[in-house]
């Protein structure tokens, strides 16, 4: 039976321990180590500062409660990996964490660690383990103190710290004497807010950090609204924006606009949202914005009012308060899970409008509306449970009869939520709505409320460039979500604070044709999403191994990528792979030697791919093609190259008229590898992906 077994004083001395056999035993330690001071905040009510020689004094008591072997295969690799798994948390706290120890023969004297602030269950994901125990890692995980928003100030970075501390002794106890273990943590999204924290709010825990498709300070909600407000107003052209944007398309997609629908994809496009970002309308829903409103009615609770009410604000204007839907129906029966069939639905806007419960075992309840077909409306849920309901009641609840309300007023009001939320001038994607003094053309909402969600996920602190350690940093030019400008500012606030210097420790990759989500195409239901974006595992993946040669070997990591913010706050990077750097592939396609062709039915057409990757950073081990544009990729061919560049041909015929849009893939891979890893080319894990098309339209 294995008992639990608490540890005071986690940063004390613990005596060496002699090499623990791979087997299911618990090391005997010191009954009491070193007491260690409490760690401070720097500034009154600021975050916590985290350091080796200081105790968290919520995190100061860790226990272990099983250690014991496991195994797990990664479902997307199919790479199998055994380790030693090792689970506890720190009594006094809901903090729990997983260790997952490679055998001693294959550990190569690091770790990492993935974070993400909704995460409340400290299992790592198959991948992570799978990934870091075949290149020697050990693998650190936290339930983030049952995450943002329950977790409170240890959700931020303060659990992940803990564990990453404690680790490094229960490292000593398996391994023996061993050096100190390098650590790395990463995080996309609201992961790269916490990633960001940990950076900037502690010292030595970790040795570097990759933060991925990160958002500014004033991010939520505007990017948010931005997004369902070019939904609704550019519905209508949407079609015509995505074939402007396409290969082969006109490259002009204010073309054919009226003159609102031309200044609101300007609006949008300059707060961040990436023009090529449109093909993906059909399954867009403004993203995290159900889970943003709640915090902005919290903070901000009267801004609807007064933006229906007030002059000054769009909703005064008749054109606008035309938009307002308060609609009392009844509730006829059910569609599916999450469908609702009303007796009545009116015409407009209802994308992420309030559904209203006026009696029965639900009322009062306020559910969001996410999609409408007829009068049946699709209702939020979360893991199959419903949105915003706390209840814990069933959609069935909602019995024929039942009335209810549709209520769009803030969905609406908080489209417009960007013009009334203009932080400091750094943050560049507001500057639009600045007079030629400077000054805000709009009526300013008394608080901001990005920052205040930015110190909520980062422990008490917004983001300011301050990071310790090494950083690589990660963004995608087609995030829809957090708009790859964001990296941008992080860059220069960090140059701000280092100088010269920034370079020593710092680096920046962009990602073309990629998207928020790490998986890419695997994130969304729109067809043929994998011939428009890749998924950026595999450079997240190359930097965290990037990082352990940088820390442990002093081997710089390849050079930023090279790209320019356009007058419209859009990302661009071009040029051969020698220019734009970073680590990701530079691809081109052409059918009979250009971009756009128009051929006869039962003509062949010739496609030639040229690939190259940036200097230094690897080979090119996959080529894939769709010829007819299908989103099926056929089987892999060889690069037909010397290594980092490719050049290949194909052809194809296409037997029926239409507008088809042939694609290829290519894969590159890092040359320096551990040596318990697979050859290049043979490792599933580190493969950076980029896309080239071509438009082929048959008569």
């Amino acid at each position: 039976m294995i008992r639990t077994r608490f540890i005071r004083g986690i940063v004390g001395t613990l005596a060496p321990a002699p090499a623990v056999t791979f087997a299911c035993v618990l090391a005997t330690l010191p009954a009491q180590a070193a007491t260690s001071p409490v760690c401070q905040a720097p500034l009154p009510k600021g975050a916590l500062f985290i350091t080796p020689l200081c105790d968290d004094p919520e995190l100061s008591r860790p226990y272990i409660d099983k250690d014991k072997l496991g195994e797990t295969t990664d479902p997307e690799t199919g790479v199998s990996v055994r380790y030693r798994y090792v689970h506890g948390g720190f009594a006094g706290s809901k903090t729990k964490f997983a260790f997952y120890f490679p055998a001693q023969a294959d550990y190569r004297g690091w770790f990492i660690e993935s974070t993400y602030p909704t995460v409340t269950d400290e299992a790592a994901t198959p991948a992570t383990i799978a990934f870091g125990i075949s290149h020697g890692a050990y693998v650190v995980s936290t339930n983030n103190n049952r995450g943002v928003p329950a977790g409170g100030l240890l959700a931020a970075y303060r659990a992940n710290a803990a564990a990453s501390k404690f680790s490094r002794l229960e490292a000593t106890r398996i391994y023996g004497r061993i050096a100190r273990p390098r650590g790395f943590i990463f995080g996309a999204s609201g992961g790269a807010y916490q990633t960001l924290a940990a950076a900037e709010n502690t010292s030595n825990i970790w040795d570097g950090s990759v933060p991925m498709v990160m958002g500014v300070p004033n991010s939520i909600p505007s990017f948010q609204s931005a997004q369902i407000l070019g939904l609704r107003v550019l519905s209508p052209v949407l079609p015509q924006i995505v074939d402007a944007m396409a290969p082969g398309g006109s490259g002009s997609p204010f073309s054919g606009l009226t003159p609102v629908q031309q200044s609101t994809l300007q609006e949008v496009s300059r707060l961040g949202f990436p023009l090529r970002g449109w093909w993906q309308y059909e399954a867009l829903t403004g993203g995290a914005f159900i889970a943003v409103e709640g915090a902005v009615q919290a903070i901000d609770p009267g801004y609807a009012s007064d933006f229906w009410n007030k002059t000054g604000y769009e909703g005064f204007d008749p054109v606008i308060k035309a938009l307002r839907i308060q609609a009392t129906t009844s509730v006829k029966g059910f569609e599916g899970e999450s469908g609702l069939v009303l007796a009545n639905v009116p015409t407009g806007d209802l994308l992420n409008a309030d559904l209203v419960v006026h009696d029965g075992a639900m009322a009062g309840t306020t559910l969001k509306i996410v999609g409408v077909k007829g009068h049946t409306v699709q209702i939020a849920t979360t893991n199959g449970a419903l949105a915003n309901d706390r209840t814990g009641a069933s959609l069935r609840a909602l019995v024929p009869g039942t009335s209810v309300t549709l209520d769009n007023s803030w969905a609406v009001a908080l489209q417009y939520y960007p013009r009334h939320q203009v932080p400091s001038s750094d943050e560049y994607g507001w500057n639009q709505y600045r007079d030629t003094q400077g000054k805000p053309r709009y009526i300013q909402r008394p608080v901001l409320v990005g920052p205040m969600l930015d110190a909520n996920s980062s422990g008490g602190a917004v983001t300011n460039g301050r990071f310790h350690g090494r950083m690589i940093m990660l963004a995608s030019t087609m995030d829809v979500q957090a708009f790859s400008w964001g990296a941008d500012w992080y860059r220069k606030k960090a140059m701000q604070e280092k100088g010269g210097q920034l370079w020593s420790s710092y680096r920046l990759w962009y990602m073309d044709n990629a998207d928020h989500d790490p998986i890419g195409p695997r994130a969304t239901t729109v067809p043929r999403a994998v011939d428009h974006i890749v998924p950026y595992q595999g450079e997240y993946e190359q930097a965290l191994l990037y990082l352990n040669d940088w820390v442990a070997r002093d081997v710089a990591p390849p050079a930023s990528t090279t790209y320019s913010i356009s007058p419209d706050t859009q990302t661009v990077v071009t040029g051969p792979a020698s220019r734009r750097l970073g680590v990701q592939p530079v691809v081109a396609l052409t059918g009979n030697g250009r971009e756009k062709i128009e051929v006869r039915a039962g003509q062949p057409v010739t496609f030639l791919m040229t690939a190259q990757v940036p200097p230094g950073t690897g080979r090119i081990v996959k080529v894939e093609w769709d010829l007819d544009g299908t989103g099926h990729y056929a089987p892999p061919v060889s690069s037909g190259g010397t290594g980092d560049a490719a050049n290949l041909t194909g052809e194809h015929t296409f037997a029926r008229p239409g507008v088809y849009f042939p694609t290829v893939r290519v894969s590159a891979a890092r040359e320096q590898r551990p040596p318990n890893v697979a050859p290049a080319g043979k490792d599933p894990y580190a493969l950076a992906q980029n896309l080239a098309s071509v438009r082929v339209v048959v008569r």
